[in-house]
């Protein structure tokens, strides 16, 4: 099906406009997955963006997956509870010092639980460390609804909006093929 998706750009300039909450951390644990694993953010893809209509890169191959691991600049994140992994972050490094939060999310069973604004304020903290300039993210209407919400509670604000078609499967594919079926609507726990 064809329909219209409105995609938000949000930056921030400094990293004083981060603006930290506080979150209950005591089972969590966040590591940086050192060894390009395409498996592992593949995994994180599907089973993270599968109720939101992440699918540009299902059809990848695992070597796709390896190149887009291996460029200079490319670290992915996970974070764990209690052991657990719970989600993930992939933060993009460019030439010109401006660091992409390029994919961010938490697995269904995480969500309601404030973990996304503790994995987004050290998701961001983590692109300052690499010494940007300015770190970026974009989010769309397709994504969870409480997205564009904590990106901006956060700080990061909007600076560029766009309206665009894109082509749809009826449904979101959810983390493996049949895993809603029966539901109309993705599972949200909040």
């Amino acid at each position: 099906m064809l329909a219209e998706e409105t995609i938000y750009y949000l930056e921030m300039t400094a990293p004083s406009e981060l603006r930290p909450s506080v979150v209950d951390s005591a089972d969590v644990e966040l590591k940086r997955a050192e060894i390009p694993c395409p498996e592992l953010n593949r995994f994180f893809y599907t089973a993270v963006g599968g109720d939101w209509y992440w699918v540009d890169r299902l059809p990848w191959t695992c070597d796709q997956w390896r190149a887009y691991l291996d460029r200079p600049g490319h670290e992915t994140w996970v974070l764990y509870v209690s052991g657990t992994p719970a989600g993930y972050f992939e933060l993009d490094a460019s030439p010109e010092s401006d660091v992409e939060i390029a994919y961010f999310g938490l697995l269904p069973q995480f969500l309601g639980r404030h973990l996304g604004a503790y994995l987004l304020i050290e998701a961001t903290r983590r692109a300052w460390q690499k010494g940007a300039r300015r770190v970026w993210v974009h989010t769309s209407s397709l994504d969870h609804p409480a997205a564009l919400a904590n990106y901006q509670a956060r700080g990061f604000r909007l600076f560029r909006k766009e309206v665009l078609p894109k082509e749809l499967p009826d449904r979101p594919p959810g983390p493996w093929p049949g895993a809603r079926r029966g539901s109309d609507e993705p599972r949200i726990l909040m």
